[in-house]
Formats: C-alpha cells, structure tokens, sequence
C-alpha cells in the first residue's frame, strides 16, 4: 500500500498553525482587556476616584475618607475588588447602578457625595471600564461605617425625594451646532470631573443652583472659585492656555492653586492629556458668567483704603509687588486674582488666617507657599488689606468687614484643615 511520508509533516504544520493562531486570539483578548483597563484607569483620572476613595497615606481606593457635607460627614466606601469589603462581588449592573444611577448594591440609595448625577453623563461602556480597571487593583480588606449622618440626613429614603428635585439620569448627548472639543470639554465638566459639585452654588437641599452653573460656591470651609469667562470674578483675564498651564502644573501667570483644588491638580488635572484640559479650557471661556464686568466700586471706605495700604506695602510687597503683579508662576498676581475679587471673599480670608502651601507637581515641583497672618493682624487689619487688594489697580469689589474676618477665623480654628 503506498504511504504519504508527508502527512505527519503536514499535520504537525496544521498544528502549529493552530497553535499560533489560538496564540494571535489570545493575544487579541488580552490586548483587548488591557485597552479596557486602561481606558478605564484614565476614566478614573478624570473623575478624580481616588481623591474620595483614598485615605492620604492610606491603600488605593480602599476607602475610609470622611467626605464634608454641609448635613454631615460621609466615610467613602473600599472600591477595591475584596469580595466582602469591596466591590468583587458585585455585577455589572449593581456597578453601573451605583455610578450612573445612586442606587447601592443592596438597593439602598446613595448620597450625591458621590457624584452620580455627573457620572450619569458616562455611557455604560465608560463606568464598565472603570470597573475593570479597579477589578485589576489589589484587593484590600477595609470596612467601614456608612451610617454617619445624623437624623433625619441618614434616612436613605428621602435621597428619593431629592432625585426627584435634582436628578435626571441622562448620558450625554453632543451638540451639533458645537465643535467636537467643545463638546469633549463640556462632557468631562459636567460628566467624570463633576466640576459642578464644587464651583457650582447648591441649595438648601444640596442642589445644584442651574442659573448659577459654575460661577463658585462655598464647601468645606473655602470658597471654590467662579469658573466662567467673567471678566471680574472668573477666568475673563485668563486664556486658554493659562488654563491648560494651571490645570497640568497648579500655577500659571496669575495663580496656584491651593486647598481642595491642588488635591484635584495633583491627583486628576496634572494628569489629563494635553487635548482634554485645551478642550475643558475653550469650554470654559465660552461661558460667559454672571456679566459682572461693569460693577460698582467697592463701599470700602477711604480710611481702611490707608490703612490697608500701608499693611499691604509693609508685610505684602515683598512677594506680590507693589502693584500687586506678583511673580509669574510662583507668586500670584493679587491685581489680577480673580479669586481676591470673588464675590465670596472666604479663602482669601482664610488663606490671609492660615496661610497656604500651592500645589508640587512634576511640572513645577517648587511649590511655594504663603505664611499665616492670623497671629499677627486682627481682624479689622485683614479686612483692611484684602479692601485694598480688591480695590486696587483697576479692580472694584465689595467690601470685606472686620465681621466677616471673625466668622471665618472662627470657623477655621474649629477646623483640622
């Protein structure tokens, strides 16, 4: 009978043609949940998970950190993959719930501490990322109390009345009539970087204000900062790439960011892409604010004015510059600080109390800082130099009284921040 001597070679090449292709599609899935994974650890990034669900010196996304709620604090949950502590038995649905809709895993609602009605803007495909990526962290064993909020605040059911108010769960839609930047910038605005739930004002219920979309709020004893194009209290004398620098680096010709914005700098904005913080920037200036650019001057009167003078030349030209210019990306310029013109003057009151430390990134490790003059100035002297500094070199604000100055001093002595 005659033998094919060829078949054994032949079907040895059909096996190991088998076995490279099984390896190329192996290859392929794990291509593929590698892409996934870190789309989802960028996602992560721009909605600053870590910034909540980390203790500072604490494990990553193991939870523990009590979030500041004018009804209370909130300890933020483990979002590591631990089985019983964290979200590894959890299924997709009861992750996309809890992201995109403020439904817990057990049914129960969640506050808007976290911020579910920004993560809403997020497709399914985008929370699901997010999920894998935290899938691939080390599990940790942490547990924690969610039940801190006093009476009637902890009672999880009424959180049905404030959807109600507040909450359409609703993804993002793009509109035609913008360019795809600008649509790419208002998503994460209003969608992962949830920059509403600090510079947007809330009602009494915790709600945001619409009519008074980005234009500052006071939370955790500072004032966040007008972020409109408002020729007075925003972003008006900034371009774009002034934003883009102090998103990347914490500071810029004008500023540093200091308090709750240098965590967000460190931890979220100094590690955006380039083409994401230009397009937040041009979305931001295409907002045009409140229109407070023709306000009427300051009721300062003309002997604070001195005496605010005379403190500013004694204890701030140094740094600042007598006409208030200060050094371009390391000390801020005070003439042109919108934050020093905000209609709200809690942190630079308190910064003027405490002094503050701006943010070090590896763009700009310097990182300075500007000393406490609350052991040194009463509070008619620190209402008198930030008069002068708000009335100065062009600017026009209202009046800061010695009341003012000791309601804050008094509410950040009781502070540990």
């Amino acid at each position: 009978m005659y033998r094919d001597h060829r078949a054994p070679a032949f079907g040895l090449a059909i096996l190991l043609s088998a076995i490279v292709v099984c390896d190329a599609y192996a290859g392929s899935a794990d291509q593929q949940e590698f892409t996934v994974i870190e789309r989802g650890r960028y996602l992560s990034t721009l909605s600053d998970c870590g910034g909540c669900h980390t203790v500072p010196g604490g494990k990553p996304f193991a939870g523990g950190r009590p979030i500041e709620t004018p009804f209370g604090n909130i300890v933020s949950p483990n979002i590591t993959p631990d089985l019983e502590t964290g979200i590894g038995a959890w299924s997709d649905k009861q992750f996309d719930d809890a992201l995109r809709r403020g439904i817990g895993w057990t049914g129960m609602h969640l506050y808007p501490a976290m911020p579910y009605n920004a993560y809403s803007r997020m497709s399914s495909d985008d929370v699901l990322a997010i999920r894998a990526y935290l899938g691939s962290l080390e599990p940790v064993r942490q547990s924690r109390n969610p039940n801190t909020l006093p009476f009637p605040f902890n009672v999880r059911s009424l959180m049905a009345v404030w959807n109600k108010l507040y909450f359409t769960a609703a993804e993002y839609e793009a509109d035609p009539a913008k360019s795809e930047e600008w649509n790419r910038g208002k998503f994460i605005v209003d969608g992962p970087a949830h920059c509403g739930a600090c510079h947007t004002p809330k009602t009494i219920l915790g709600g945001d204000q619409k009519d008074k979309y980005l234009q500052g709020a006071n939370l955790q004893g500072w004032s966040a900062p007008d972020i409109t194009n408002d020729p007075r209290t925003g972003l008006g004398s900034w371009t774009a790439e002034d934003v883009v620098l102090y998103l990347k680096t914490g500071h810029n010709r004008f500023s540093a960011a200091t308090g709750p914005m240098a965590e967000a700098v460190e931890l979220s904005t100094s590690k955006m892409t380039d083409a994401d913080t230009m397009a937040i920037a041009n979305y931001l200036k295409s907002l045009p604010g409140k229109g407070s650019e023709g306000r009427a001057p300051s009721s300062a009167d003309g002997d604070m004015m001195t005496a605010g003078k005379a403190i500013y030349r004694d204890q701030c030209s140094a740094c600042h510059g007598i006409e208030g210019k200060g050094v371009a990306y390391l000390f801020p310029s005070l003439g042109a600080s919108a934050i020093a013109r905000s209609d709200d003057p809690t942190t630079v009151i308190r910064i003027l109390l405490r002094g503050a430390r701006s943010v070090s990134t590896k763009a700009e490790p310097t990182a300075p800082g500007m000393p406490s003059y609350g052991g040194q100035l009463d509070d008619h002297q620190i209402a008198a130099v930030l008069n002068y500094v708000r009335n100065s070199w062009g600017s026009a604000s209202p009046a800061i009284e010695a009341r003012d100055v000791t309601r804050v001093r008094s509410q950040v002595t009781s502070r540990a921040d």
